[in-house]
């Protein structure tokens, strides 16, 4: 049975963008106070969406086939954070949930969300220009600055950043991305938004929306984030994460500028050109 739908005395139009994008909402079971919160949001702005129950951290146990503790030790240099598992679990879930429908494109969101008034407007926008990102960030929890590279609306932009840039809020991702979340990334190796945010390595595009038109401040008591503390290891932590930082933050910004430096020279194929008749 298809889920995606808000409840009908919430919906009262249905968003043509709604038509081309599912839109899937993590949420815990625990936590119907934030479902309930996030329904009258979406809904206010006519987005159909379906409910992806999150994987609760508080229920998972080590080993977990998804889960490469040695790998996460050596990138990541801390103790395993199930309730950071289970995020990372969660996101993949809709990956794999959205490949197994027949839309185009999909909106993934965590259920801590601001919204601003021009979310459906921008969506619209930001699928005239899918030739430019295999992943659209429309969230971030970083203040680093982004490169705008070509307008979406009359107040927001693509952009591209260049250093590394955390939270996994809210973001739109075409089929090409859902297959690497779903394949690439499994098994886990690093906080959801870390891996999230490698994507070049893979060939594939990002892209901001700048300003963001969503925010993760809505409630500021994150599940993941409490007794961080317990899973830092502090001197004790192994010597190959900070090559492995080091690598990668080299890596990133070697990639994206080449990509900011095309677009800005307008190397880049127009944004017309887009990749519709090959998915």
């Amino acid at each position: 049975m298809n889920m995606r739908a808000a409840p009908a005395a919430l919906m009262p139009a249905l968003h043509p963008v709604s038509l081309r994008v599912n839109t899937y909402l993590i949420n815990l079971d625990r936590a119907p106070l934030r479902r309930f919160r996030m329904e009258r949001l979406l809904a206010s702005f006519g987005l159909a969406f379906e409910r992806v129950a999150a994987v609760d951290g508080a229920g998972l146990s080590l080993p977990h086939p998804d889960f490469d503790e040695a790998a996460y030790l050596s990138r990541h240099g801390r103790r395993p954070n199930p309730f950071e598992i289970g995020c990372y679990l969660s996101h993949v879930v809709c990956a794999r949930r959205f490949l197994a429908s027949h839309a185009e494109f999909a909106l993934i969101l965590e259920d801590d969300l601001d919204f601003d008034d021009d979310l459906a407007e921008l969506l619209d926008a930001a699928l005239k220009h899918q030739a430019r990102w295999d992943i659209l960030r429309l969230s971030t929890v970083n203040s680093g600055r982004k490169h705008k590279v070509e307008p979406l609306t009359a107040s927001r932009s693509l952009a591209i950043a260049l250093t590394r840039e955390k939270g996994s809020g809210a973001y739109l991702i075409n089929r090409k991305a859902a297959g690497w979340i779903a394949g690439v990334l499994v098994p886990m190796r690093l906080p959801y938004d870390l891996a999230f945010d490698l994507e070049f390595d893979d060939g594939l595009s990002a892209c901001f929306v700048d300003p963001a038109p969503v925010s993760q401040r809505a409630d500021p008591c994150s599940q993941i984030q409490a007794g961080l503390s317990t899973y830092r290891l502090g001197r004790r932590r192994p010597w190959s994460v900070l090559p492995y930082r080091t690598a990668a933050e080299l890596r990133r910004f070697a990639a994206r500028f080449s990509r900011l430096a095309a677009w800005r020279f307008r190397i880049l194929p127009p944004a017309s050109a887009g990749r519709r008749s090959k998915r």
